[in-house]
């Protein structure tokens, strides 16, 4: 069986062009970190919870070589890293005040992912990365709805340019922005910033609309 890049099967939601679109993002399946602070500092909270998230991850694809091969389990390529960011004291988002952050940092799972299956992959990360702190993921089904989401080209200081396009979009087409406590500003990392140039990274823009 042909193993599934969610990339790719679902383009819709990974691979917008650079011009803004409107999208209904269906109910997916991720396991999630909250936190608060900057993203960049280099001990902090961010950076931890993504280690997290990808040891977790990599432990569930990795259960059939242990032995454990969970029901319904295919093979697959780990989805990419995403984050929802807000400011508490209800700010507009500003990528340059990123000591205000608060974030969910996640990572989308496959659909045989059960309670079960994450809290042996929790089991697996705490005997063999025990300096991670599994207790702090969650494993949370998410239903965004109604976007407009851009793909953006370049360093992450230069999204307002494409946040600026994807506002006019939504003027010129009677949608208003709907984020609340519910939906954010949300972000998909399709680049490796250690290892790609700042000019040729790509990162999904998507914000909750509503009409």
């Amino acid at each position: 069986m042909e193993k599934i890049d969610y990339k790719k099967k679902f383009k819709e939601l990974y691979q917008p062009k650079g011009q803004p679109v409107v999208i209904d993002v269906p109910e997916m399946l991720f396991i999630q970190i909250d936190g608060r602070g900057n993203p960049n500092d280099e001990n902090g909270a961010y950076k931890s919870a993504v280690e997290t998230l990808y040891a977790l991850s990599y432990a569930i694809k990795m259960m059939p070589k242990s032995g454990s091969i969970p029901a319904n389990y295919f093979e697959y390529v780990v989805p990419p890293l995403e984050g929802l960011w807000w400011f508490s004291d209800g700010d507009e988002y500003d990528c340059n005040s990123k000591s205000k952050f608060n974030w969910t940092s996640m990572i989308r799972q496959p659909e045989f992912v059960t309670d079960s299956v994450f809290i042996a992959a929790c089991d697996t990360v705490l005997r063999k990365k025990p300096h991670l702190d599994v207790s702090k993921a969650k494993l949370n089904s998410f239903t965004e709805g109604l976007c407009v989401q851009c793909m953006h080209y370049g360093s992450f200081d230069d999204e307002s340019i494409t946040l600026s396009n994807m506002k006019s979009f939504m003027t010129n087409n009677s949608l208003t922005s709907d984020i609340n406590d519910l939906r954010r500003h949300h972000e998909i990392y399709l680049s490796d910033p250690r290892k790609t140039e700042k000019a040729k990274m790509k990162t999904v823009l998507r914000l909750p609309v509503k009409h």
